[in-house]
This record gives C-alpha cells, sequence and structure tokens, in this order.
C-alpha cells in the first residue's frame, strides 16, 4: 500500500503530490486523476501526452462542463448516477463540485437518494468503492485489509447492512450509506478522501427478497447472531487495530440488538463513536439548547417525553442527562426529568424494557398522582398531560403520532412548548410541522429530522429546522482525528453539542432558527472539532497544544478540492 501525502517543496514552499505512477494508470486513478486538466508540463513529464484534448481546462471550466450536464439529469436516481461517476473518475472534480452545491446536492449524495441506492445496489453495481468483508472471509481479515487503497487511513465508516435509514435490512446494498457518509465528512470537515475508507460487513441478509434476487452480490444466507456475529466484529477490530492502530471508527446503521452493545464493547478499546445514537443526541441536544436557552431558561428545568425509544431517544435522552449535569443536577434527578414511550406506553422498571430504555425506565410510585385514562398503559397523552411536558421528541417513525389533542396539551403546558418530531423520512414524521404550529396557535419551536419548507399560517411565517447529524459527526471526527485521541467520550459529544449551539445567534433561536445554516458547514465543522480537541487535550487525552496551535492545525487538515502540482520521483 502507497501513503498518501501532501508534501511541501522545502526550497519553494510549493504544495505538491509525489504520485506513485504514470501514463494512463495515473489518469484511471480518482484520487490522482485531474482530467482534462492537467498542466503542459505535467502532460509531458507524466506521460500523458495523446490521452486528453490539446487544451488544458482549468477547474472553473470543469466545474462549468460538468454541472451543466449535471442539471440535464431529470430524476434524483439519475443524478447519483451522473455524480457517482464523477466521483470514480475525479474525485478532486466531485467534491469541488458538491462544495459550491451543497444545499443542492446534500440530498442527493445521501438522504433520501441513498436510500434508492441502497434497496437496488446489486442492479446498479459499477464499481467496486471501501472494502468488502464476507462473514466467511474473516479469517483473511489482514489480507482484505491489505487491500486498502492507502495505508495511512485516519477514519473508516463501517456497517452490515442490518438498519439502513427507515429501510430495514439491505445486505451488502448497505455499502451505499458508509460510501456517501464519507462524502459528507470530506465536504463537511475536509477530511482527505484517501485517508477514508469505507467498509461492508457481509454477515448475510434477512431479507427475503434479495436472498431470492439472482443478481444479489452479497452472501445469501441469513444474518449471523450471537456467537458467531460477535467473533466476525470483533475480528474486524484486531484486524483494524493492526493495520490502522490510530484510525477513527464510525459504527453506522446496525441493528438495535447489536448497536449499543458493539459500541459500549469496544469504546473503551479504541477511538470509535456511533452516529445514530451519539451524533443524533449531540445534535439534538444542541437544537435543544438553542430552543432553551433562547427562553432564559434552562435545560434541568424541563419536563422531556420521548415517543420512541431505540437508537436515537436513548443516545438524545444520555446526553441530555450530562448536559443537565453541567447544569447541577445530579444523575439520578436529571433521569427524573426524562419520560420514555415505547411500544406499550410509558417504560417502567417491571416491564422487562429493551437495554436502550432500561437507564431511564420509570417507577410505578410516579402514578399515585397521576391519571389515566386507560388501565393497561400509560399512553403517550396521559404522560403528556400528567408530566406537564414541555419538550416533546419523537423518534418513534409513526406518522400523525402527535395529536392535535396532544399538540394542544403541549400549549397548555408551555408558553413555547417544544416539539421535535425527528423521525425520517417526511413520511414518518410524528406530525406535519403545519399542524403543530396551528395547533398551539403558533406558540411551539418545532424542529424536525428530514428537511421542511417554512409554514406560513394567516399571514405568519414559521420556521423549521432540520436536526441533521451532519452538523456534528465530521467535526466530531476531524476532532478525533487531530486531537489523536485513543477514545470519543459523552463530554467530547457535550462540548460538539455547545459549539454547535454557541453558533446560532440569540434573534435566530428565538425565532426558531436552532441550527446555523448549511452553508457554513466547515465554519461549524471546524468549531466541532476545535471544542472536541481542546477537551481531548484538556482530558489528558489528546495531544497537548495550546488553543491557538489547535485550532491552525484544525485548519490547515481541512482540504480544500484543489488541483495541486504533480511529480513523479522515483
Amino acid at each position: 500500500m502507497n501513503k498518501f501525502i501532501i508534501q511541501i517543496d522545502p526550497m519553494i514552499g510549493e504544495k505538491y503530490i509525489n504520485v506513485p505512477f504514470v501514463g494512463q494508470q495515473l489518469v484511471e486513478h480518482p484520487i490522482y486523476n485531474k482530467g482534462s486538466a492537467y498542466t503542459e508540463v505535467e502532460r509531458e513529464q507524466l506521460g500523458l501526452y495523446g490521452i486528453f484534448p490539446r487544451y488544458a481546462s482549468t477547474i472553473k471550466e470543469q466545474l462549468r462542463r460538468v454541472y451543466e450536464n449535471y442539471s440535464l439529469k431529470t430524476t434524483p436516481i439519475e443524478k447519483f448516477i451522473f455524480l457517482l461517476g464523477l466521483l470514480d473518475r475525479n474525485e478532486t472534480l466531485f467534491y469541488r463540485l458538491v462544495l459550491e452545491h451543497t444545499e443542492e446536492m446534500l440530498p442527493i449524495v445521501y438522504t433520501p437518494t441513498v436510500g434508492e441506492v441502497a434497496k437496488t445496489y446489486s442492479h446498479r453495481f459499477r464499481r467496486p468503492r471501501g472494502l468488502y468483508i464476507p462473514d466467511d472471509q474473516i479469517s483473511h481479515i489482514d489480507r482484505i485489509l491489505a487491500n486498502a487503497p492507502f495505508s495511512n487511513i485516519n477514519l473508516i465508516v463501517v456497517t452490515d447492512g442490518e438498519r439502513i435509514l427507515g429501510l430495514g435490512d439491505q445486505g451488502v446494498g448497505g455499502m451505499a450509506i458508509p460510501v456517501g457518509k464519507i462524502s459528507l465528512y470530506v465536504v463537511g470537515a475536509g477530511i482527505h478522501p484517501a485517508l477514508c475508507l469505507p467498509i461492508i460487513l457481509d454477515v448475510g441478509t434477512n431479507n427475503e427478497e434479495l436472498l431470492k434476487d439472482p443478481l444479489y452480490l452479497g452472501l445469501k444466507h441469513k444474518r449471523l447472531t450471537g456467537d458467531r456475529y460477535d467473533e466476525v466484529i470483533e475480528e474486524f477490530v484486531k484486524g483494524v487495530k493492526r493495520h490502522f492502530p490510530h484510525t477513527l471508527i464510525q459504527w453506522e446503521d446496525f441493528g438495535k440488538h447489536h448497536a449499543l452493545s458493539i459500541l459500549n464493547r469496544y469504546r473503551e478499546r479504541l477511538c470509535s463513536f456511533d452516529d445514530d445514537i451519539q451524533g443524533t443526541g449531540a445534535v439534538t441536544v444542541a437544537a435543544l439548547c438553542s430552543a432553551i436557552y433562547s427562553q432564559h431558561k434552562k435545560l434541568k428545568d424541563q419536563h422531556y417525553v420521548f415517543f420512541g425509544f431505540g437508537q436515537a431517544g436513548y443516545g438524545i435522552a444520555t446526553l441530555l442527562v450530562h448536559a443537565m449535569l453541567e447544569e447541577g443536577l445530579t444523575v439520578q434527578a436529571a433521569k427524573e426529568r426524562i419520560y420514555p414511550i415505547g411500544h406499550n406506553g410509558l417504560v417502567f422498571e417491571d416491564m422487562n424494557p429493551h437495554q436502550y430504555q432500561m437507564p431511564f425506565a420509570r417507577k410505578r410510585a410516579i402514578l399515585q398522582n397521576w391519571q389515566i385514562r386507560r388501565s393497561d398503559k400509560v399512553d403517550l397523552f396521559d404522560t403528556v398531560l400528567n408530566a406537564k411536558a414541555t419538550v416533546l421528541i419523537g423518534t418513534s417513525g409513526i406518522p400523525n403520532a402527535f395529536t392535535n389533542e396532544i399538540l394542544s396539551q403541549m400549549a397548555k403546558n408551555a408558553e413555547k412548548p417544544v416539539i421535535f418530531a425527528l423521525s425520517n423520512p417526511n413520511n414518518k414524521c410524528e406530525c406535519l410541522p403545519e399542524n403543530a404550529f396551528q395547533a398551539t396557535e403558533g406558540r411551539c419551536i418545532m424542529a424536525t429530522g428530514s428537511p421542511f419548507p417554512k409554514v406560513t399560517i394567516n399571514e405568519t411565517t414559521y420556521n423549521i429546522s432540520q436536526c441533521n447529524n451532519m452538523y456534528i459527526f465530521p467535526g466530531l471526527g476531524l476532532g478525533a482525528i487531530i486531537s489523536m485521541t485513543p477514545k470519543v467520550t459523552d463530554q467530547m459529544l457535550v462540548v460538539a453539542s455547545k459549539a454547535l449551539a454557541a453558533m446560532v445567534p440569540l434573534n435566530n433561536a428565538t425565532k426558531g432558527i436552532l441550527l446555523p445554516d448549511i452553508h457554513n458547514i466547515r465554519k461549524v465543522s471546524e468549531n466541532v472539532a476545535f471544542a472536541v480537541a481542546k477537551e481531548a487535550r484538556d482530558s489528558g487525552l489528546g495531544i497537548r497544544l495550546s488553543d491557538d496551535k489547535l485550532r491552525n492545525l484544525i485548519k490547515q487538515a481541512m482540504w480544500k478540492p484543489e488541483y495541486l502540482p504533480y511529480r513523479h520521483e522515483t
């Protein structure tokens, strides 16, 4: 394996890349390919005569050309296929294009379009990207990891394809998610794509359609479970530690019965985090800080009802507890502010709750002074009513679960009730923003998981914030990499969350704008990365540099997609 290094000429201070090959082999490598933009000198020195038309383009001219072609595509999937083709040819040009059209292209590069790509992955397969690790070859993990394109990998995004977005088990098609997620790390935080590696752990699939599909590219057996599954994860982790000992691993879209156990098993052993749990928690707590602090109130004084309490609910609640600790509450007092609702209503300790729910399950003694309508369970309305909820958070995937009755009760409980309907995609949202504003007479503060347009009621326009994990994970990843921390702690997530919230002016938050503009994602990621690296340093886990040096190191590490001069020094 080659190392990817951007070098600086000590004589003239010029940045350059020493490429490992020349000629046709060079232009077929997407990391190194410049397309028609190789200079006259490079064409001579790198053996490129005759491979391209005579004129050497500038990157601006290339951008105009590819955007013109992109604009001719009429459907999201056509646009995705075009962008994927560009990524497979010329990564620098791809990332420059997406960076200059971030808001327009993010829904194409990632959600919601990537969900359709995952579903049809085996039928649209064109070129391998990343590494595929089937369970029947786990004994060859060293040989597999040796096929990584570069030896100095800093970031791995890995999935087993079991819980892909809201689509469930997509088997090997889940590879579309790590590939898409890495593109967001590059766009958002400037982590160089050569230092990133998407991986799929193919442990089978329980999706009958895939098992019967003759074109399906993954292993055609039921998913591994129990000890055999755990062995695959363990061998994967050991292999990564041997080959890339300082890399950050992001666990992505693992099933609910595996995600938390994997996170807890390995978070002390290697630098890793789960975006579905911790990233969701951090961005949501940031939005909560904006919503609550804009009212000159504190998190610790609110009553939180969670409707749906799996990975996302657990992640939000866990980080919320840490945030309330900083406001002076004990762990127990903070947990008593949280009311988790599961399939069978409010979760109690005697209900044999799931591992996510157990730390927040309530004692039945709280019912002594409650008035409830049903004897078999305490439903969402009764919980909102009796808990005097001021914050309602939905992660259930059940559309329209927040009824007018529930929303109206929230309006009785608080002057500005906080309504976060976070389930994706839009058709699984717990309530439409328009319904929330109507039921609360325009007084609620609203956030969703998917993007919604502003709502206008009686000539008044209301803002809806999107709790997009992209506000957190790129900066979190960059901060962890730069600081060289051996683990990602809960406190790092808290400071990341607060750094994000601090970027929202008070006058914006009072208008319901709870998060920064996505156009500023690079600055957001810089601030989040700095907060994480500083926390790593202060807790004794990260490199010991001054604030100024840490900030400069982060800025220098954020790659801007541009063509550097090439040399071939044998």
